[in-house]
């Protein structure tokens, strides 16, 4: 039970370490990522057990997606200092998730499964996506996985 609480337990001490050096941004920060792991508990009934870090990181992932959508919206509508809020939100909880993968890693990882499964066509493109999901996790944006194995399978 301790690996599947690390993730947890390290950003529950970045929170008291937060709150004792007076980085009040960086606390409020991880208190909105300590609820959202909450509600992801509470949403699969493991309040009591609570999230395997690799569920921990898939809600960071979301987290992490949502600003970014944000501040990309902030600045279509000349908000800047908002945006570079959500940005830094953005960066405060990357921390916590993996390296992700480089373009060309990526890469290479669509082009073994698309070998591995014959995928020759488009209409193989969703089980080959998420055959590359299952194997990189949160390594790599979703949006990224999608584009590399429609460009290799068109």
């Amino acid at each position: 039970m301790a690996k599947t609480m690390a993730l947890k337990t390290r950003i529950n001490d970045d929170l008291k370490a937060a709150l004792l050096g007076g980085d009040r941004f960086a606390a409020e920060v991880l208190r909105g990522i300590k609820a959202a792991i909450l509600n992801g508990e509470v949403a699969k009934s493991k309040r009591d057990e609570g999230l395997s870090d690799e569920e921990i990181e898939q809600v960071l992932a979301r987290e992490v997606k949502k600003r970014l959508e944000s501040a990309a919206l902030y600045e279509q509508n000349n908000r800047e200092d908002s945006a570079e809020t959500e940005r830094r939100e953005a960066d405060i909880l990357r921390n916590y998730l993996p390296k992700q993968l480089s373009e060309a890693e990526l890469k290479t990882i669509v082009d073994a499964k698309v070998t591995e499964l014959g995928a020759v066509d488009a209409k193989m493109m969703g089980q080959v996506i998420g055959a590359v999901k299952q194997e990189v996790g949160t390594a790599a944006d979703g949006a990224m996985v999608a584009k590399l194995v429609k460009e290799k399978l068109s």
